[in-house]
């Protein structure tokens, strides 16, 4: 996400810090650079003036000017600007006080507003509550057999009637059947087109006033920039929404749909989808991607994921084999396969302070084709090898290397990886991979 943004701002702040004090003429060709970075990344051009005024104002200060690190201090306001551009807290989903809550996802046809619909019942599932799909986009037979069968894979309800039935009688009908089910949020998919037009508003309004959601939340697709702003505009003027919520971010190198929207709309982002997988979902923070932009890193999203995949157990048991100095290639394989589970290494990377802005550097799929490297050499290995790799002479290499299809000295290497990480843990330093192991076999 953002890598060409990210990578302008962080040229024009390493510049700003090479010069020590700073003066009016340093900020404001820094700022310039800035706001050129920002139209460049599609920005709303409104957006990069507010949002550059505001930073200019602030950076001109007294304060910052006579601060032993102006340039830092200037990160710190551009940080926090573009926090305020991105609608300053979390904006949560809203409960009903009376159950089930009920949320309407609109949008055109192509954002992704069906897959958005299950991946935010499995983001409700996960997080306690008992969801029920309803596939109210009876114009398009595709997109109910689309829910149903996501629904199907999810352990999630999903109500449904005969392609071409009313909307509003799905929808009065689904919530009949919420009640019965006694679930506790209602997730409506309903039918897009491919312009905004009045026979669709004007059903849109029908299946509203029919379910009286809680949550209108518009799915838009970040990669079309400044058109995602104009829809939102246009929805939440006809519509009234209460919320967006961001697809394909994963894709989205340059951020202008992003930073603009909420700024624009005055309607807040709740979500954003960073992948195909039906998990790759993210309640929106804009501090945490404030952070990204920057170059910083998003620590506290790292450490969800993580948490959400590690088995608690499974990590004790590895803690314990750590101090004992028992931990083996089974175990090294098992947090290998820990680590695919949390997403694409780049998207691991970017999370990262301190090498965040590696990840649009990497080439495309590079780390996944070594980690599958890795796991096929283990793999190739048998149960006594990989419990005690010290028995692994040349014989065993050749007989390794031929079964993963790599050569032997890859083996070496990763013996030599291996042995060199349980040093590490011997001396206390833990779990960490070493710093250069995703640059061996390239």
């Amino acid at each position: 996400m953002f890598e060409i943004l990210s990578d302008k701002l962080g040229k024009v702040f390493r510049g700003l810090s090479s010069k020590g004090k700073l003066g009016e003429k340093d900020i404001d060709d820094a700022l310039r650079q800035v706001r050129l970075a920002l139209l460049e990344a599609d920005v709303n051009f409104k957006v990069v003036k507010d949002f550059t005024t505001r930073v200019r104002e602030r950076s001109l200060s007294a304060e910052v000017l006579r601060s032993l690190t102006p340039a830092q201090q200037i990160i710190k306001i551009v940080n926090e600007e573009l926090i305020a551009t991105l609608g300053g807290g979390q904006s949560r989903l809203g409960a009903s006080s009376h159950l089930p809550s009920i949320a309407m996802l609109v949008g055109l046809q192509g954002c992704g507003k069906t897959t958005t619909a299950a991946k935010l019942a499995l983001h409700l599932k996960h997080s306690g509550q008992r969801p029920l799909l309803v596939a109210a986009d009876n114009r398009r037979p595709a997109a109910i057999e689309q829910l149903v069968t996501l629904g199907e894979q999810l352990d999630i309800p999903v109500y449904r009637e005969a392609a071409g039935a009313e909307s509003k009688e799905v929808c009065a009908h689904a919530l009949s059947k919420a009640r019965e089910l006694a679930v506790t949020w209602v997730i409506v998919d309903t039918a897009g087109r491919f312009h905004i037009d009045e026979p669709m508003m004007e059903e849109l309004a029908r299946v509203k006033k029919e379910l009286k959601p809680g949550e209108a939340l518009l799915v838009v697709d970040a990669m079309t920039g400044q058109d995602a702003v104009r829809m939102a505009e246009e929805f939440n003027s006809r519509l009234g929404l209460t919320g967006l919520i961001l697809t394909k971010m994963d894709g989205d190198a340059r951020g202008g749909a992003a930073l603009s929207i909420r700024w624009v709309s005055g309607v807040p982002i709740k979500f954003i989808g960073i992948g195909e997988k039906i998990d790759a979902f993210e309640p929106f923070y804009p501090d945490r991607l404030a952070s990204r932009i920057l170059g910083m890193g998003d620590v506290l999203t790292f450490i969800e994921k993580a948490e959400k995949t590690f088995d608690e157990q499974r990590v004790k048991e590895l803690e314990k084999k750590v101090r004992t100095a028992s931990f083996n290639l089974d175990d090294f394989l098992f947090q290998l396969r820990d680590i695919k589970k949390m997403g694409s290494v780049a998207q691991l990377v970017e999370m990262l302070p301190g090498v965040s802005q590696l990840a649009g550097r990497l080439p495309a799929g590079m780390e996944e084709k070594q980690l599958k490297k890795v796991e096929a050499m283990i793999l190739s290995m048998t149960s006594e090898e990989r419990h005690n790799p010290n028995i692994i002479d040349g014989s065993r290499r050749r007989r390794i290397a031929q079964g993963s299809g790599v050569k032997p000295q890859d083996i070496n290497q990763l013996l030599n990886q291996f042995r060199q990480m349980q040093k590490l843990m011997k001396m206390g330093i833990g779990g960490k991979l070493p710093h250069n192991f995703m640059g061996m076999l390239k």
